[in-house]
């Protein structure tokens, strides 16, 4: 498994797959290539089908502003490798090809190529069993296995990453108005949270912990700074748990990075063992993945040891089998946004419910994982970030000409 540098990126939304990746394929071409007259990239299947709405034409356009290049969108074509592929060429003032490079938005912003060296293995156990093992042999917290993977420069990047969550949640609940987009969607985590303020008990949670996801998954949708956790499309759930959990339970910011550890494994497994891209498997390897992080760190903060964190953890991503990625116009939006604030609520009530159980179950997390990947392949391409089936297809808001939403393109 890789760092959690490369589970948790700070960046700009609204999607790590369709934006962020996409973006850096584009910065790595162009440094590649200085002498090239003209830059071309093809986008396949689900990156050009939700392109535009996701914003990858924005994104890539930024880091060839002023000089000629050319997008070609080819939805109802397929690289082998994943469903988000990119063929990008460098051009001569003849327009001819001067270099090709094929290569792939993974999910989380990551990157890949055919035949390319595997990264290194920073954590050498590849399984929640053996991880578990090694925490009873040492009768350590799985948070001290990240410590002992990462060395403790690991902190200071974590305590970076959640400054950044918090800045995301702060200026989600301040803004007002509509988000970007032919849907005009309202923004709504400001009155989740002033109504939440004057509510009792679970009322409270309910509202507190909607308006912290609501606050960081608009700021994504109007392509403000995010952090993936997994991903941009799935980055309210965890923020929104930790926030809620450390004013109710008044941690400080020690414990919180330890919990960000923790969750840092999770989807690090999940990441490995499966995806946490919606192209590959549906909406359940992103907000399944961050609500099986986030109930981690809920169990985590909450008490609980590290057989009730895996049950946790387990609990998140089984809940979510089967969970399509359909979003309505190509945005990430609807059901999105709401989808993270339900998630964050799920990942808490996860961690309550392992916390009642002394943490044996059933179905261990490493084959909740294997399933979730199974399920995702099984799903059919138009419920998996195409934007041509389940609410995408049978919602058309009022006012929004169907063959001009952002995710009906056509090439």
């Amino acid at each position: 498994m890789e760092s959690l540098r490369e589970l948790y990126r700070i960046g700009a939304g609204p999607s790590a797959s369709h934006t962020m990746g996409p973006k850096r394929a584009a910065e790595l071409f162009k440094q590649r290539t200085p002498g090239a007259a003209k830059h071309r990239v093809t986008l396949y299947a689900s990156l050009a089908a939700t392109g535009r709405g996701h914003l990858t034409d924005v994104a890539m356009q930024q880091v060839f502003e002023g000089r000629d290049f050319v997008i070609d969108w080819k939805p109802r074509e397929s690289m082998p490798l994943h469903p988000n592929g990119m063929r990008w060429e460098a051009l001569d003032a003849n327009g001819e090809p001067t270099e090709k490079w094929e290569v792939y938005s993974v999910g989380g912003g990551a990157l890949a190529e055919e035949g390319q060296t595997p990264p290194p293995d920073l954590y050498v156990r590849h399984s929640m069993r053996e991880i578990l093992q090694w925490s009873r042999e040492t009768n350590m917290p799985l948070w001290k296995f990240v410590e002992e993977r990462e060395g403790l420069e690991i902190w200071d990047y974590l305590s970076t990453c959640w400054l950044a969550m918090q800045e995301a949640i702060e200026r989600g609940l301040e803004a007002h108005g509509v988000l970007p987009g032919s849907l005009k969607l309202k923004r709504k985590a400001h009155r989740h949270y002033e109504q939440a303020k004057g509510r009792p008990g679970a009322l409270q949670r309910t509202g507190l912990l909607t308006a912290y996801a609501l606050a960081v998954s608009e700021e994504n949708a109007s392509g403000g700074t995010v952090v993936t956790a997994p991903t941009c499309g799935a980055c309210g759930v965890l923020p929104a748990v930790l926030r809620y959990l450390k004013e109710v339970l008044n941690l400080d910011d020690r414990k919180i990075l330890r919990a960000m550890a923790t969750a840092g494994i999770v989807g690090n497994l999940v990441k490995t063992n499966a995806s946490i891209s919606g192209a590959a498997v549906g909406c359940q390897g992103e907000v399944g993945t961050a609500c099986a992080m986030a109930a981690a760190a809920a169990a985590q903060l909450m008490g609980g040891d590290a057989r009730q964190i895996e049950y946790a953890a387990e609990m998140g991503i089984e809940h979510h089998l089967g969970l399509t990625c359909d979003p309505v116009a190509g945005l990430v939006q609807i059901p999105c946004i709401e989808r993270n604030a339900v998630g964050a609520m799920r990942a808490v009530d996860c961690g309550d419910y392992a916390l009642l159980s002394d943490g044996e179950h059933e179905i261990p997390f490493d084959t909740v994982v294997k399933t979730m990947k199974a399920t995702g392949e099984d799903l059919q391409d138009r419920y998996r970030e195409t934007s041509e089936g389940g609410l995408a297809k049978l919602h058309i808001p009022p006012g929004v000409d169907p063959t001009a939403i952002e995710g009906n393109h056509c090439g």
